[in-house]
């Protein structure tokens, strides 16, 4: 059991709703009686979870002098899932494929947003690389507020295999990359898919874009050259979203 401490108000309130029973302890500020807080207690207490009254100093060693916002959780983390996993997800899917592959991204708050826009667009899972990429992590969590347990993680140990056997179940690799020659906007996406983003600031590997059925970029008319990673895809993904709903 991997188990991790999760703290602030949002995340705390996020397990509770998400994954209660995951919560293995809670520690919570004595001096804090505001209604926000309140409310998780009653909570906690309404799964049979205790919370600890702590004081400020406690609570500081606790999460290593993080901003905890009076409240720690200790939680069991949501599990990654194998190559095996997703194989078996992919060959008994009923739904048009929607998927989101990450290469070597590595920024956990990047992870966590990208969760939580998968879960709102409805995507089936994100695929993630086994070296030199994040996982889940209470950081993760905490951004993705509630959708690392909504969400499947798959992890792969080589990409490039994962993609080419992806294009034999008929699902189509659109990579994100500023140099493509159509934007998003332009393109027809409305199909099985699975969309490629890459690591921070280098972007997709070789290997991977050469895997890729089509490219796609967003239109830029500012001075910045990119995009966030994690607001790059979901701009990418809710184009997909909307081409589906229309």
């Amino acid at each position: 059991m991997n188990l991790a401490k999760i703290f602030g108000v949002h995340a705390a309130q996020a397990a509770l709703d998400y994954a209660p029973k995951k919560i293995k302890q809670a520690w919570v500020d004595q001096k804090r009686q505001d209604e926000r807080v309140l409310s998780i207690v009653q909570g906690l207490q309404k799964h049979n979870i205790r919370a600890e009254k702590a004081d400020r100093k406690k609570l500081d060693n606790l999460s290593k002098g993080s901003n905890h916002q009076g409240i720690i959780l200790e939680v069991e983390m949501p599990a990654m899932r194998s190559e095996s996993d997703l194989k078996a997800v992919v060959e008994s899917a009923r739904q048009i494929p929607f998927w989101l592959i990450l290469d070597h991204v590595q920024d956990p708050q990047n992870l966590g947003a990208c969760l939580r826009t998968a879960d709102a667009a409805g995507l089936q899972g994100v695929i993630v690389t086994k070296d030199q990429a994040v996982g889940i992590t209470p950081t993760v969590c905490k951004v993705a507020s509630g959708a690392a347990e909504t969400v499947p993680v798959y992890q792969v140990t080589n990409l490039s295999r994962t993609i080419s056997w992806l294009k034999e179940q008929g699902i189509w690799i659109a990579g994100a990359a500023g140099e493509a020659e159509k934007t998003i906007y332009a393109t027809d996406v409305n199909m099985p898919i699975a969309l490629v983003m890459g690591a921070e600031e280098k972007g997709m590997r070789r290997l991977t874009r050469e895997q890729c059925d089509f490219l796609v970029k967003i239109p830029m008319q500012g001075s910045v050259e990119s995009l966030n990673v994690s607001v790059a895809a979901g701009v990418l993904i809710y184009e997909i979203f909307r081409q589906r709903l229309g």
